[in-house]
């Protein structure tokens, strides 16, 4: 009878071993057609590989489904559905027949009653047979659908396995904007995924890889729908639905039937501009829109009837009574400002959502205005970059150009900047004219001329009122004093001009009680090679101009100029704010793998040696060819040594005055070097501490070693000490500055033997120890005890 060590297994019979193996041999189709059931008679059956036949079958039919096992591949799974008006009848055996009629597998069961439907108790009932053969491969997988009935999971699958065929899959979380690696849990275009996301893969390095996967901890696996060729083919469509740059987008597989997955690269297109989406619409051909009532300023659809009826209106017209920021609200429209005394200030909009072209345009209606640009922005004009003043009734008009910078292309102001006000276009009134006219520079020069006269000179000369207005020149190698009119001779506003073209200084010296209104006071100037002056007489001599009036402005020390970007390495001068915002950046990196002489173009900067070349040497450029206090920060990044060495006299400062002619860089070490006369003083790195004065040692015999704590080791062979002089005294190498802390001794014998003494310490102190040869002994069973055989004494001490 069933009980709980009954055994219920399916085996082939001899004979279906035997067509089982005919099929391997020859390559030809098995065919599996039919399943018969029994109730054994009412016995426990045990399967018989020589059954032809059940015990007592009470139904034979066609098979309902024949399949490999997903999971294992040599196991066939046979399954037959007994519809619900069939039955009445135990199950306990179960038998597959082939397309010959021949009984070729045999299974028993536990005992299960099939009711009829007229009993009560009717089901549909499904019977499967899990089946081991030595190869699916010549098993024929075919059945009669005519003739079978369908379970519910076959159907499922069969829809699932059909469905998964259509181009159009489900949409999956986010998409892939760079190759990366098919684990874990990770972030994708913004987007923090889960286990179970979906995503599209189109980015791999290996294109073989892209496609459809299921998000997971561990390795990720290919979608249900897109895990096999036959549900991956030319024309698949799936969308995204979130992420950065990928969210609601459409991407469409582009790569050419065959395609075998996990061998075929396989290449996505994004195609939603191919459909109108209803949020950022991107419409093709002619399409048309009603036209918009004239002035509406609503939502609506703007189309080419409305934009040429409209022709230039601005977008909107506001007034400001005070100083404004302006935003990008204010682009496109006319902005007005007006006030009866305050002078206001319009700051141009900022910012990266201002594309170039978009324009505002500016109307002092009252008072005076003066347009700026906000922080990082500047206004460029034609000769005159930087503010623009307006007066009562005038406008400019800026369009932005690039990123940070307005340009002034219209309004009342533009004709101060304009070509027109430079070039040769106007009429030049008669001499003398004294009416509200223009001037020409024609009238001008005419009216008043440039300098009237130019004078010459290397020697020391005292000039005279003749001289005003016009341009002194000096020149020679000598030093010379060139010395002022009296402001009594020339009277006020009249102006004179040096330039220094000597190759050495020139002094401008005041006559009488004259003077310079500079502060401090002063009665002469100096004016260095190539500098030049311009002075106005007044109370007294006015540096008007010229390069020697920067010393004293206040423009050289205020805040006034424009701090290149961060890192900039141009020729644009360099404020203290670009200098301290740097640190202590160097100026450029250089990288080497081979022996090289580093040129002097490396100081200031980083040299790095790297790779896995040993034997290699950087020679440092000569300390004469850079400058005094130049510095250079070297770094072995390799995994082999690398050697420094100076070039021609020059030596490398080990500290203490001295100086080596090469160093080592161990793998990871460091150092910095400064540039002196004839050397390079080693400052800092890693690398410094072989010459520091904290590691400062002593190798030899007799030697120590200083370690940056303060605490001191010191070894050394005492002399030879014999029995009839058995104290030797020992002088460390360096004194203990505070204690000698703890002394060890050992027999030193360099011949070897068998014999070896004992050694005492005794008047220890800072500087010293005495050591005593106490007796020898002589190995052996037992040791023997002797008196003191010469011997010397290896000694060891610590202090700090």
């Amino acid at each position: 009878m069933v009980d709980q060590t009954s055994q219920f297994y399916a085996i082939l019979t001899n004979v279906g071993a035997a067509k089982q193996a005919n099929a391997d041999a020859l390559g030809v189709a098995w065919k599996i057609t039919q399943m018969g059931v029994g109730d054994a008679n009412g016995t426990d059956p045990t399967p018989n590989a020589t059954q032809t036949s059940l015990i007592n079958e009470w139904r034979r039919a066609p098979l309902n489904q024949l399949k490999v096992d997903d999971k294992n591949s040599a196991i066939i799974i046979a399954e037959q559905v007994i519809p619900a008006d069939v039955g009445g009848k135990w199950i306990r055996e179960i038998a597959l027949y082939d397309a010959d009629g021949d009984m070729v597998a045999v299974a028993n069961c536990a005992p299960t009653y099939k009711p009829l439907l007229s009993q009560g108790s009717g089901r549909t009932q499904v019977v499967r047979m899990n089946l081991v053969v030595s190869s699916a491969s010549n098993v024929q997988l075919k059945i009669d659908p005519a003739v079978v009935l369908a379970t519910r999971e076959y159907v499922d699958s069969r829809l699932v396995e059909e469905i998964s065929k259509l181009d159009n899959k489900q949409s999956v979380r986010a998409a892939t904007t760079a190759n990366i690696t098919l684990s874990g849990l990770r972030t994708v275009d913004g987007v923090v995924l889960a286990a179970g996301d979906r995503i599209l893969v189109k980015n791999q390095t290996e294109g073989k890889e892209n496609g459809l996967y299921i998000v997971a901890a561990g390795a990720w696996s290919r979608t249900s729908d897109a895990d096999t060729s036959a549900e991956v083919t030319p024309g698949l469509v799936v969308a995204v639905e979130q992420g950065a740059t990928q969210a609601d987008t459409i991407w469409q597989l582009i790569t050419d039937a065959p395609i075998v997955l996990g061998t075929t690269a396989l290449s996505f297109r994004d195609i939603t501009d191919g459909f109108a989406r209803l949020l950022s619409p991107a419409f093709t051909g002619t399409p048309t829109v009603p036209t918009p009532p004239q002035f509406d300023a609503t939502q609506k659809v703007v189309n080419a009837e409305f934009l040429k009826r409209m022709g230039v209106e601005y977008g909107g017209y506001v007034n400001y009574p005070v100083s404004t920021t302006l935003t990008q609200e204010d682009c496109g429209k006319l902005v007005a400002f007006s006030h009866p005394t305050n002078a206001l200030v319009a700051t141009l909009p900022t910012g990266g959502g201002i594309t170039p072209g978009v324009t505002v345009t500016v109307l002092c209606s009252q008072g005076t205005l003066t347009v700026t640009a906000a922080s990082g922005d500047s206004i460029g004009a034609i000769n005159a970059p930087g503010n623009i003043a307006l007066a009562q009734g005038d406008t400019a008009e800026f369009i932005r150009n690039g990123t940070n910078l307005w340009y002034l292309i219209g309004g009342s102001v533009l004709l101060r900047y304009a070509a027109v006000m430079r070039g040769a276009n106007w009429v030049t009134p008669p001499q003398f004219d004294n009416t509200q006219k223009l001037a020409t520079t024609e009238f001008v020069q005419r009216s008043a001329g440039n300098f009237r006269g130019s004078f010459l000179y290397n020697t020391a000369e005292t000039l005279t009122a003749e001289h005003c207005g016009s341009d002194i020149e000096l020149y020679g190698s000598v030093s010379r004093t060139i010395t002022l009119p009296l402001l009594s001779a020339v009277g006020g506003k009249s102006a004179i001009r040096f330039i220094n073209l000597a190759t050495v200084n020139m002094t401008i010296a005041c006559q009488g009680a004259d003077g310079f209104l500079t502060s401090p006071a002063s009665t002469s100037i100096v004016l260095e090679p190539c500098d030049t002056v311009e002075l106005h007489s007044f109370n007294g001599w006015v540096i008007m101009g010229g390069s020697l009036a920067l010393k004293g402005a206040g423009v050289m020390a205020g805040p006034n100029w424009v701090t290149p970007p961060r890192f900039d390495n141009s020729k644009r001068l360099a404020t203290t704010e670009f200098i301290k915002s740097n640190g202590l950046s160097l100026s450029r990196f250089n990288a080497y793998t081979v022996s090289a002489a580093l040129p002097a173009t490396v100081a200031g900067s980083a040299v790095e040696f790297y790779g896995s070349t040993a034997g290699q040497t950087l020679m440092l450029p000569l300390s004469s060819d850079v400058r005094s206090a130049d510095a250079i920060l070297l770094f072995n990044y390799a995994t082999v040594p690398v050697t420094i060495a100076r070039q021609g006299a020059d030596l490398i400062g080990s500290g203490g005055g001295g100086g080596v002619a090469s160093m080592t860089l161990l793998p990871g070490d460091s150092v910095s070097l400064l540039a002196g006369t004839n050397l390079w003083f080693i400052v800092g790195g890693t690398a410094a501490s072989q010459f520091s004065g904290s590691f400062r040692a002593s190798l030899g015999v007799t030697g120590y070693q200083v370690l940056p704590s303060g605490l001191i080791r010191q070894w050394g062979i005492s002399g030879a000490a014999t029995a009839a002089t058995p104290n030797v005294d020992i002088v460390f190498p360096v004194a203990f500055p505070n204690a000698l802390l703890t002394l060890n001794e050992h027999d030193y014998t360099g011949s070897g033997g068998n014999t070896r003494s004992f050694w005492q310490f005794s008047a220890q102190t800072k500087s010293g120890v005495r050591c005593t040869n106490l007796c020898a002994i002589t190995g052996g069973s037992p040791p023997q005890l002797q008196a003191p055989t010469a011997a010397q004494c290896s000694w060891e001490a610590w202090g700090y």
